[in-house]
């Protein structure tokens, strides 16, 4: 396999924006469509090995890499100088340095998240609220400080931004080893199911929400469970020029017609929460705007998925109970969540898959550590069904995105409802991430799956070695025909530092005979001998 120009080393092929000239797209820039994804075709696809930086380090160890990472891997300063008043990050020598800064919270993410907690009745400062906030949806990110202050309180956020001018704040956040994603609010709806976060947040995130019959609120109403808070940290909030005034005048208006409530305002932040039950929704003068979608339409339904300007209204089951029917986390993870249902599968059948990851989880983990220096961080489970295999990682410092394949049932919900985060995806396309962001993939009958839609296990390969750090690991559990097909790949890739293979234990998920490979990627130097180990 041949290596890629140096000026690959920081490629996202389906968030290129080259390509849109190629593909004679006409974006509308004042909409993002710019920012959203427009895969190369099959004859412009990237088809040889991305190289790291010149200088690229193994990364700095959690949770040392919260606060610093080498400045070799993310050579850009344009935030340090940009945000130098922020706090966002500061060059120190070889590496770069988190003040857990942002463009709110000069004194420190810790205190903001705090303030919130108190905000919503909890003295303490505790923005869990005792387990029952776990999963948020930070908008417009940053370099990500605010989820990494949450991690502490076993609060886990999927931090979002955009591939735009604040240059690679994602690869940044990642660097660092903090669960987070390219994505912007745009046309198309966000890869996630609806009611999977707890709390949505946006602080300074200069998005206009009101526009468009406040299609982007609208998105964010999409992902909020029942109950749901939205928390808004705006000059918008407190300012009182004609602007600001103007701002807040429509944004309160658009809420009221949504039919949230304030659960309470302080200083610059405001916290709205959506309503429990349908009950407000019935009760809204006719014709009011947004109007409640369909009931045809399905509000999962999230993979290259136009938003639409609409109110989703609750299911029977979620109005009858008043709230989402979720237990406080930790409980949730294991407890049979509401929505399986929706999938026609029986809690004991969850109970059974939970069991099995376990076992595999264990299995695969007793391996791993026979290599003397294993240490991860970012794990991608490619086709997470349940969430089993994430589940069975909780006791680990580990965080794991669990991909749902778009094209399969949409068990993503299930995952969210356990308290866990992911994204749909179609794995005959590229993921929107920077290279290099994972420690660990695991793969599970994808290969396979990729195969039978003729799609192409080569190029599958290739994106899943950009994914993958430099001596990175990969758990391939697939057929025993695909995984000697994968095999001969391992030299081309320099997926050969460590090479592991046994046969997979039987159990009541295994249909069909499997095999286990665990391959550990080379660290190796672009313009030395190729796959020189380093």
């Amino acid at each position: 396999m041949q290596v890629c120009d140096e000026k690959f080393t920081e490629i996202i092929p389906c968030l290129d924006r080259t390509m849109l000239t190629y593909l004679k797209n006409k974006p509308n820039y004042t909409l993002m469509e710019h920012y959203e994804r427009h895969c190369p075709p099959a004859d412009r696809r990237i088809n040889c090995l991305v190289p790291p930086p010149a200088n690229y380090k193994v990364p700095i160890k959690w949770p040392a890499s919260r606060d610093q990472v080498w400045r070799a891997n993310v050579p850009h300063t344009f935030l340090a100088s940009e945000k130098s008043d922020q706090h966002w990050m500061v060059i120190k020598g070889n590496k770069v340095i988190f003040p857990g800064g942002g463009t709110h919270f000069h004194d420190g993410a810790d205190k903001y998240i705090a303030g919130l907690g108190k905000m919503l009745k909890n003295p303490d400062g505790d923005l869990s609220s005792k387990g029952k906030i776990r999963t948020v949806l930070d908008v417009g990110c940053g370099v990500a400080s605010f989820g990494a202050y949450l991690l502490p309180l076993d609060i886990l956020a999927m931090s979002m931004a955009p591939n735009d001018v604040h240059e690679n704040q994602i690869q940044f956040a990642l660097e660092r080893g903090i669960p987070s994603t390219l994505g912007v609010l745009g046309t198309m709806r966000l890869p996630f199911p609806s009611k999977a976060y707890d709390l949505a947040h946006c602080s300074r995130c200069r998005i206009e929400w009101a526009q468009r019959d406040g299609i982007l609120l609208l998105e964010v109403d999409r992902v909020l469970r029942p109950g749901g808070y939205f928390a808004w940290s705006s000059p918008a909030a407190y300012r009182d020029d004609d602007e600001d005034r103007k701002e807040w005048d429509e944004m309160t208006s658009l809420t009221s017609r949504m039919c949230w409530s304030i659960a309470a305002k302080e200083g610059q932040t405001v916290i709205w929460m959506k309503p429990l039950t349908n009950e407000c929704y019935k009760e809204r003068p006719r014709n009011t705007r947004p109007p409640l979608c369909s009931r045809q339409d399905d509000p999962d339904a999230a993979w290259q998925v136009k938003m639409k300007a609409c109110l989703v209204p609750l299911t029977e089951q979620n109005d009858a109970i008043g709230g989402s029917g979720l237990l406080p986390w930790p409980e949730r993870l294991v407890a049979p969540p509401p929505r399986l249902e929706e999938l026609h599968i029986s809690d004991r059948d969850f109970e059974a898959d939970t069991a099995a990851w376990k076992d595999k989880v264990e299995a695969y983990w007793e391996k791993l550590e026979l290599v003397k220096d294993f240490s991860v961080r970012n794990v991608m489970d490619m086709k997470a069904h349940l969430g089993g295999f994430a589940a069975a990682l909780k006791d680990k410092p580990v965080w794991v995105m669990n991909v749902v394949p778009a094209s399969g049932p949409s068990t993503l919900k299930v995952v969210y409802e356990r308290g866990l985060i992911g994204s749909y995806h179609d794995w005959c396309e590229s993921f929107s991430t920077y290279p290099r962001t994972y420690d660990l993939l695991h793969a599970w009958d994808v290969l396979s799956d990729v195969d039978s839609h003729g799609c192409s296990v080569e190029d599958l390969l290739l994106e899943m070695d950009r994914l993958l750090r430099p001596m990175g690991y990969v758990i391939i559990r697939d057929s025993p025909v695909m995984v000697d097909q994968v095999k001969k790949y391992l030299g081309p890739l320099h997926w050969d530092a460590w090479v592991q293979e046994f046969p997979a234990e039987s159990d009541m998920m295994q249909d069909n005979e499997e095999a286990v490979l665990l391959v550990r990627k080379r660290l190796w130097k672009p313009g030395s001998a190729f796959g020189q180990a380093r």
